[in-house]
């Protein structure tokens, strides 16, 4: 009985350590690929650049009516008391 129980852990150790094994080779290939696969990318960036499109945002408004200014400064004053 302990001499059946020790092969079955051997061999479970065995399964692991392949299994482990496996899972380890494949990221290790992962990680060359996604590398090489950057490296790649960067390159061809350079020679096929992207446009960059430039997006204006509104600006303030430079004509503000006499009485909107007469507004804020009534604000102003109210506020500060």
């Amino acid at each position: 009985m302990n001499g059946e129980f020790l092969v079955l852990l051997e061999q479970g150790f065995t399964l692991m350590g392949i299994g482990m094994g496996f899972v380890f080779a494949f990221l290790v290939v992962l990680v060359f690929t996604m590398g090489g696969m950057s490296k790649t990318v960067q390159f061809l960036n350079k020679l096929f650049p992207e446009e960059v499109k430039v997006v204006e945002k509104p600006g303030k408004r430079a004509n503000v009516s006499e009485e909107e200014a007469i507004a804020v400064a009534i604000a102003v004053a109210k506020a500060q008391g």
